[in-house]
């Protein structure tokens, strides 16, 4: 190896470095903030399953510590989802001048869109599939069976689906980059259109939990955004990046 590949190498990851530094620090500052909040954060994370729970029913700890960490989890996963703009950003500044002119171009309308994708996925999940599967889970409960979830179990259980729904949500955008870097076109996935929809569905089965109300509530909104990124599409130029770099 040469000299000046030795040197390229070396400021390559010393960039790397300093980026994932910011990144983590960015977290632990939003965590840091979140931190004092975090039993009412998790008071308002339980809400749609206490919502459904029997009365006289409610939510344990089965680990002595629980009730103090728990919280903290889950504030430090909400400054991980805070974050994710900043995430992004940082990511794009470390590969940005290996980019085509054109392909800078897009940068800031996709930071922009995956973020409030990202975010409405979380919403979606929350205000919506949330109420729907605690309701049928509590009220499908055997007699003499108490629903009284463990927080722990309870705070992994919608973890998972909150990112699960919030990467789904970025299909919109996964569709629109394939097309305007010229990797497919709107024909081609019209004519995939049969397998992508069952490709939900199986993304459904692998990001949710082994139930079909929740692997259906995550595989219908793909297919749906897969349409909504489609229909965007014939109004966007597509091929290939140009070849010339700033």
């Amino acid at each position: 190896m040469n000299t000046d590949a030795e040197g390229t190498l070396t400021s390559h990851l010393t960039e790397l470095r300093d980026r994932l530094i910011r990144a983590i620090g960015a977290v632990l500052a939003v965590f840091l903030i979140l931190a004092p909040f975090a039993n009412d954060l998790y008071e308002l994370l339980a809400r749609p399953l206490m919502s459904a729970l029997p009365e006289n029913n409610s939510m344990i700890s089965t680990e002595p510590h629980g009730p103090f960490f728990v919280p903290f989890k889950f504030a430090l996963a909400c400054a991980f989802a805070l974050a994710v703009p900043y995430l992004l950003y940082q990511m794009w500044a470390f590969v940005a001048p290996g980019l085509y002119t054109r392909e800078k171009r897009l940068v800031l309308p996709l930071l922009l869109s995956s973020s409030v994708l990202f975010y409405l996925g979380i919403a979606f999940a929350y205000f919506v599939v949330f109420p729907i599967i605690f309701q049928f889970f509590t009220s499908t409960a055997p007699d003499g069976v108490a629903v009284m979830t463990d927080i722990n179990a309870y705070l992994g259980f919608v973890i998972k689906l909150f990112f699960a729904f919030g990467i789904a949500f970025e299909v919109p955008v996964a569709t629109l980059l394939m097309i305007r870097m010229g990797a497919t076109s709107v024909d081609k996935l019209k004519a995939k259109r049969p397998y992508i929809i069952i490709g939900a569905f199986v993304m459904g089965m692998m990001l949710t939990p082994p139930d079909i109300f929740s692997q259906t509530l995550l595989a219908i909104p793909v297919w749906l955004l897969f349409e909504a990124g489609l229909l965007c599409s014939k109004y966007m130029p597509g091929g290939a990046p140009q070849a010339q770099r700033d």
